[in-house]
């Protein structure tokens, strides 16, 4: 299949254009030439040297990754800029980025992949960012308790070993969910406004525990890495579905 072929339909399954002014990432293919064929494309969620040499050894044409080389552009591409890119450019190898879009979509996203971890129904965005939205937010069918939801992200989620800290404020009996993925505490606020019981997110900030301790909510932070696997793993499965050949590389930070 033809790479600008793969490009156009990715970039309008995430709706890739509708967040180019709320996105620091250069979302859609940063570097690739203007043409070329695909036959196996890789899947990670970091864009970095590693995976870029994993996906050479695979005989990857394209990778497609969460977290991408540019956020703003570059000044020089020298030194560790330069060694990153290298790789790509040595052997061909295309690179295609969803940061937020990947993080928005309600069915091939982030967060829509630890709301099935909780089999979470009543979906609605959640993460209000401008026009868009970049989390999703659902209801248990029956009530968790604190631990049952931090076992079920410990047991699901590729932690790298890690323990799911958890900031206990909330009530005896969890309903209503929010998730934003990654590094999302930012929602905090939002998730209390909505009546949340429990916001999941990937990492944390040192504001959050007084702020959740005051709000009266539970925060779980399963670690960026970890609660960031679920939309490349999506987007490889909807890309098979294309007749293309696909695998996913693993690099568990353990953050």
């Amino acid at each position: 299949m033809e790479l600008a072929r793969v490009v156009d339909r990715l970039d309008a399954e995430l709706r890739t254009a509708d967040y180019a002014d709320l996105d620091a990432s250069a979302n859609g293919l940063q570097v690739g030439p203007d043409e070329a064929d695909i036959e196996r494309v890789a899947f990670a969620v970091d864009g970095v040297r590693e995976t870029f040499e994993t996906a050479i050894e695979a005989d990857a044409d394209l990778l497609v990754v969460h977290h991408g080389i540019s956020w703003g552009g570059f000044d020089r591409v020298t030194g560790r800029t330069y060694g990153r890119l290298a790789p790509l450019l040595e052997h061909d190898l295309a690179l295609y980025v969803s940061h937020l879009p990947l993080d928005g979509h309600q069915e091939l996203g982030n967060a829509a992949g630890v709301s099935d971890v909780l089999d979470l129904e009543e979906r609605t965005p959640f993460g209000e960012l401008g026009p868009e939205y970049i989390g999703q937010r659902g209801t248990a069918a029956n009530p968790y308790s604190p631990d049952e939801v931090r076992e079920r992200l410990e047991a699901t989620l590729d932690t790298g070993g890690q323990p799911v800290q958890h900031l206990a404020f909330g009530p005896d009996d969890i309903d209503d969910v929010a998730i934003v993925t990654g590094s999302g505490t930012d929602w905090l606020a939002e998730a209390v406004a909505a009546d949340a019981d429990a916001l999941v997110t990937g990492e944390g900030k040192g504001k959050a525990y007084h702020e959740a301790k005051e709000a009266g909510i539970h925060v779980f932070l399963a670690g960026h890495y970890a609660t960031e696997t679920f939309g490349v793993r999506s987007l490889q499965a909807l890309v098979e579905g294309w007749g293309l050949e696909t695998t996913y590389l693993d690099v568990p930070t353990g953050l």
